[in-house]
């Protein structure tokens, strides 16, 4: 245990982890998915969490209208960020990148779902109990990796590149960073410690992909129509997202040598023919995703 409080599947950050994973099961069931993730529902069918989470899209028919919209929209919204950066990941190992890094991993299932090239090595960060219950979930699916897979349990607020060497980590060889979802749940510090650490840990050619909120969404967050939508998901998201004293990830991670593209949120959904709506739609017209190279 760390000095830092922890979570599981169903309580804090890791229900927002729960409600990824159903966006994916909701998005993965649509003819036109961008996203095909065949365990994300096992996962939410075997939590028990203290609020309604759908599996298919079929039980958001019997939810009221406003639960309805956050789950479609948040599935609309989990297929573009999912896409995007499964894109990216399997550039980078086109690209000869076989050290996969995925951070704050929740019931991320890449290592599962994706066509890894032979000696990719994947590790997955995260809390000891929300990687537990994936773990637990996949075993009993029989599901098989599809690379070199080492989960990492540790607090991403602490020591973690002790834990992610131990884990076999090379920091000689480049990587593929994945901070997908991260950023807003970090503290300024925190944020800024996380960025620097990747970087030190991040050989020639590694390579970085991050989802970046503006502090330009903290007045929609904390809207009491907004709250009310938001509190569907089981969580305060205003509680839980920091933006006090943070800079521009684009900035820092230029100042330390990497080569950064930045593209709004809403022109990557276009781009994928998804018009973004509801609680997702207004929360992405503040975000973007980031690409990084050195």
């Amino acid at each position: 245990m760390t000095q830092f409080e922890q979570w599981d599947i169903v309580t804090g950050v890791g229900l927002t982890a729960l409600g990824v994973a159903a966006g994916r099961a909701l998005e993965t069931e649509r003819p036109d998915h961008l996203v095909s993730d065949p365990y994300a529902a096992a996962f939410v069918a075997a939590a028990d969490p203290p609020v309604p989470v759908p599996q298919r899209l079929a039980d958001t028919t019997r939810m009221s209208d406003v639960a309805r919209d956050v789950w479609t929209s948040m599935a609309q919204y989990l297929g573009v960020r999912s896409r995007f950066f499964d894109r990216f990941l399997m550039t980078a190992a086109a690209g000869g990148v076989r050290q996969v890094v995925v951070t704050a991993a929740g019931l991320d299932a890449r290592a599962f779902r994706l066509d890894w090239p032979p000696g990719t090595e994947l590790f997955e960060i995260d809390q000891p109990r929300v990687l537990a219950f994936k773990d637990g979930v996949l075993d009993r699916l029989g599901a098989r990796p599809r690379c070199a897979r080492h989960p990492v349990r540790a607090d991403l607020r602490g020591d973690w590149p002790t834990a992610l060497r131990d884990a076999r980590f090379a920091p000689d060889r480049a990587t593929a960073w994945l901070a997908e979802g991260l950023l807003p749940f970090l503290p300024a510090d925190a944020e800024r410690r996380f960025l620097d650490r990747i970087g030190r840990l991040s050989a020639p050619g590694s390579r970085l992909a991050a989802e970046h909120l503006a502090p330009s969404v903290r007045p929609l967050i904390e809207d009491p129509e907004f709250r009310a939508a938001a509190g569907q998901l089981g969580v305060d998201i205003a509680d839980l997202w920091h933006f006090a004293g943070k800079t521009d990830p684009d900035r820092q991670l230029t100042a330390a040598g990497w080569a950064v593209r930045s593209v709004p949120t809403y022109e990557i959904a276009a781009a994928y023919g998804r018009d973004l709506h509801g609680l997702m739609g207004r929360t992405a017209q503040h975000g973007r995703f980031l690409t990084a190279e050195r």
